[in-house]
């Protein structure tokens, strides 16, 4: 955790609430305006606790057969689950936990927040768009979580709609608050004049870009973290995404109708997190799950859930092929010292968007830490999957022998259910870039946890071409697990005609050049941190021309040059907003999605309640127009 992002975030929220107003007591329902409780963390953080303190018998037939299965208690409503633990009968349990952690479990399990079931309706909102006319996939746009299915993050300046020296142009046009959300952690999808995000209540919303009224609101069976993507259907364009309860959404862009659901994976713990790709009428989903947060529990039988990605029919929702990052199958392998059974292999969680490669026929992506030991082959490594069949066609691995689980240190109390080795978790979780060079080359790059950049040969198998870290000095590779996990890349980077950029978790921004690799500039953007205690850049960096742009955990967007990384422009968003739907918001840390821009505007969701980042509630548009 950084501690200075974390008690950044617990003043600047204190300080929301106030400017915000009251709050309903824990518990009970919270009214379509009221403010983020400072309770309230996410729908994500209360998972572990669910995994100490829920597992022993949920799930354990042997132990308590009549218990509900796990994916039975997702399926509740989180007030449901928050009554079972107050007065019902998981009480005795609930008393072990504060009302605080007994909420977390609460929205976590579900999947999503308290009131969200009734609440965040568009109708019911004051700016709703007066009509609703013929939508169109027309214009500039920034479509999905990469701008394009390559996931280069860049935007020449005729979609972009602005240059570098655009950008102390830019005002902020509206903002929209997202009800009684905590977390503004899907990115904006910016196509045909209207801007689409999700959010962790599981409402989906669709928003004029230009003057942000809201035409329609979809709320998932759960939390809605990934980037929606948009593409084109037999009666209009057909908005693509996933929830984190695994199931996997296609709308009807115009008017928020569903058109097909499909739930991609039944594990209890899996989900989907980052945005799919969508190329020729084929969506490619990626999987992850949240198993590792405190499987060390003897309670708990580790591990079960695989990192995979699936390919559905884009009309249909028809599963054409699902590949799972660890071959063969799920097997029993040992009882830990309390008697329950463990499993394996497991793990290689697919955080990241896949890139796609139509000259080969294949997608590449990167892949987690294991969750046993010993680790795959294919874990913390890029693959290659043929687009029509899911087979693999090549891995490669950044990190061998990365078998993680949270608090398996040995000054965090191991438990025979920890790995043998306790790995560095060291995964890929930024969507790899696939660039032309010159002379007809091309090239993939890879960001890692620890600052390692790769760039792999795609016409070559993913031979290695060159090997940096971004931070100075030699690769970090398989070598010393002091450095920890996290100090580098985190959720992606922007690449233009011959350069990368990124931003790191550990702190700072960085470019490269993607022929060879060397180190172009570094800038640590420190200037408001103490030494040794940087604020958190790893969110996912956007280019246009003559600019990076980077998001941190202060809240604050800066835009460096791409010539030599000298500051241009910056903006906080960490603040109160007036809302044009009349919803209390106010911005808190910017951890994972980056910026998105086109024709003219930037958008982005301010606020990420995990781990330690500061929670926020709001969408927000610039425009240098």
């Amino acid at each position: 955790m950084n501690r200075r992002v974390w008690t950044w975030g617990v003043a600047a929220l204190a300080a929301g609430a106030l400017a915000l107003g009251s709050v309903f007591a824990v518990g009970g329902a919270r009214a379509q305006g009221a403010a983020v409780p400072l309770t309230t963390v996410s729908t994500e953080q209360g998972f572990g606790l669910f995994q100490q303190k829920c597992l022993g018998c949920h799930g354990n037939k042997l132990v308590a057969p009549a218990a509900p299965a796990p994916d039975t208690l997702r399926s509740m409503a989180p007030e449901r689950i928050y009554e079972a633990l107050t007065v019902g009968p998981m009480k005795s349990v609930g008393d072990t936990l504060t009302d605080p952690q007994r909420r977390q479990v609460s929205e976590s399990i579900a999947g999503r927040l308290f009131g969200s079931t009734s609440q965040g309706d568009a109708k019911d909102m004051p700016n709703r768009c007066k009509a609703n006319p013929a939508y169109r996939i027309a214009g500039t746009r920034w479509n999905g979580w990469g701008a394009d299915t390559r996931n280069t993050r860049f935007q020449s300046a005729a979609s972009a709609g602005m240059t570098a020296s655009d950008l102390p142009k830019l005002k902020l046009k509206w903002a929209f608050g997202l009800p009684n959300s905590t977390s503004s952690y899907s990115q904006p999808t910016m196509v045909g004049g209207r801007v689409f995000i999700g959010t962790d209540t599981g409402n989906i919303y669709s928003i004029d870009a230009e003057t942000g009224c809201v035409y329609w609101s979809f709320r998932a069976i759960a939390g809605v973290r990934a980037a929606p993507v948009i593409g084109p259907g037999k009666a209009g364009p057909v908005l693509y995404v996933g929830d984190l309860r695994a199931h996997f959404y296609a709308l009807d862009a115009r008017t928020g109708r569903q058109l097909w659901m499909n739930r991609v994976e039944t594990n209890f713990t899996q989900r989907v997190t980052a945005g799919a790709t969508l190329y020729n009428g084929v969506v490619y989903v990626p999987i992850s799950a949240w198993e590792e947060f405190s499987a060390k529990v003897l309670d708990y039988g580790c591990c079960t859930a695989r990192g995979a990605v699936a390919a559905l029919d884009a009309a249909t929702g028809k599963r054409l092929w699902k590949t799972v990052v660890i071959p063969g199958p799920l097997k029993a392998t040992r009882k830990n010292s309390q008697g329950v059974q463990q499993y394996g292999p497991a793990g290689g969680a697919v955080w990241n968007t896949p890139a796609v490669d139509p000259k080969l026929g294949r997608i590449y992506f990167g892949t987690g830490d294991g969750t046993t030991y010993p680790a795959a082959p294919t874990i913390d490594s890029v693959m290659a999957l043929d687009m029509k069949t899911g087979k693999v066609r090549w891995s490669y691995q950044a990190h061998a022998k990365d078998s993680f689980l949270v608090g398996c240190r040995p000054d965090q109390g191991p438990t025979d259910n920890c790995p043998t080795v306790q790995g560095p978790d060291w995964d890929i979780p930024a969507s790899v870039i696939l660039k032309d060079l010159p002379g007809g080359k091309r090239t993939i790059l890879v960001g890692t946890k620890p600052g390692d950049i790769l760039a792999l040969d795609p016409d070559r198998g993913g031979k290695l071409i060159w090997r940096t870290n971004i931070r100075g000095g030699p690769p970090i590779g398989d070598g010393p697990q002091m450095h920890p996990g996290g100090i580098g890349v985190q959720w992606g980077g922007a690449a233009d005609a011959d350069t990368v950029y990124y931003g790191l978790r550990g702190g700072g921004a960085g470019a490269m050049k993607i022929a060879t690799g060397e180190r172009v500039w570094f800038n640590d953007l420190d200037a408001r941190a103490g030494p040794g205690d940087p604020i958190n850049h790893g969110a996912a960096a956007t280019g246009i021309p003559g600019a990076a742009i980077f998001a941190g955990g202060d809240g604050r967007i800066t835009a460096l040059s791409t010539k030599d990384g000298s500051k241009l422009w910056s903006i906080e968003t960490a603040r109160t907003f007036d809302t044009v739907n009349k919803v209390p918001a106010h911005g808190g840390s910017l951890i994972s999605s980056g910026v998105t821009v086109a024709d003219g505007m930037m958008f982005i969701g301010s606020g990420y309640a995990v781990n330690g980042g500061a929670p926020g509630n709001v969408l927000l548009a610039y425009s240098i127009k």
